[in-house]
């Protein structure tokens, strides 16, 4: 059953009584929490009370969150907007972003932040469109799927993601995706230790996958699309045209020397990089650029795996 809060908020349990869904405007997200029946409910009822007022507090600094961020810039006030800073800080010398590119990953991690101190769960996701934060109790995991396009179910291979691992956030993007992107993959999903920081780092991949003034690709300025897009000006893609297999190379070689400057500082654990059905991974835990396959043994990629519940598709 849907329960309307404040006019405008959706807050109702999905046909398979598992999962939460929770709408709001722009904001689209599903939960999923494991653990005891009435540990769920506890954590489904902080999820829903604290979701109610985030659209208002973002729409609230609207303003500041659409301008390019900066390294000594001011904090906002809100707690979503902060995560959201925080996650763009570190590009704000490098590149043009705002603190727009890190929402849907800073609103998962505070929506989860809501959950885990009030339920004693196993595990937990809260996916915002495809940008995922996690929770995992010792010795537990999960198994994301990774998808070529998002705006098909072409699941190419799964990761697995262990407690013991410091990444907590999974972020996609593309010129494919629900935002707007400068560059041409048609997929970059990332891993983070946070949700934001995947984000933001997912934005900043995906526009370096490209060919610059290449004739066969579509853009026009973003504001043309969305008249009030934090992106202003600038172009967007919206077409990509017949790209020779050297082009796919060289457009995936350049996001793929940004990804590994970002793995190389910190700022995200690993990626997989598609476009037109080539594939390429950086990981801490594998070295090289090689094309991803059906045969080829990755920790990141593993296409053969037997539990197929995906947090991400």
């Amino acid at each position: 059953m849907s329960i309307a809060l404040n006019h405008r908020a959706q807050i109702r349990m999905l046909p398979d009584g598992h999962r939460l869904h929770l709408h709001d405007g722009p904001i689209d997200v599903i939960v999923e929490a494991f653990g005891e029946a009435r540990e769920i409910q506890l954590a489904y009822r902080a999820a829903a009370d604290r979701f109610v007022g985030i659209l208002d507090e973002l729409c609230s600094e609207l303003t500041f969150l659409r301008q390019p961020a900066r390294e000594d810039g001011p904090r906002p006030n809100g707690s979503v907007a902060q995560r959201m800073v925080e996650a763009v800080r570190p590009y704000a010398s490098q590149t043009f972003i705002t603190p727009m590119a890190a929402v849907a990953g800073a609103v998962a991690e505070e929506i989860l932040g809501a959950m885990i101190p009030t339920a004693k769960l196993s595990r937990a996701y809260v996916n915002d469109g495809g940008d995922i934060a996690l929770h995992l109790a010792p010795g537990e995991n999960f198994v994301v799927g990774m998808v070529e396009r998002p705006d098909q179910a072409s699941l190419f291979g799964t990761t697995t993601i262990r407690s013991s691992d410091s990444i907590r956030g999974i972020a996609t993007s593309g010129w494919r995706g629900r935002s707007f992107s400068l560059g041409i993959a048609d997929a970059v999903t990332v891993l983070a230790d946070t949700a934001a920081m995947a984000d933001a780092a997912a934005t900043v991949v995906a526009n370096a996958v490209d060919l610059p003034r290449h004739p066969g690709i579509g853009r026009v300025p973003a504001c043309e699309l969305a008249p009030d897009s934090d992106l202003g000006e600038r172009l967007v893609t919206q077409s990509v045209g017949d790209l020779a297999p050297g082009e796919i190379q060289d457009a995936l070689a350049a996001g793929m020397r940004v990804a590994q400057s970002l793995r190389c500082s910190g700022l995200i654990r690993a990626a997989a990089l598609s476009l037109r059905g080539e594939t390429r991974v950086v990981d801490s835990r594998r070295d090289g650029a090689s094309p991803v396959s059906t045969d080829n043994a990755s920790k990141f990629v593993d296409i053969t795996v037997r539990d197929r519940r995906l947090v991400h598709a």
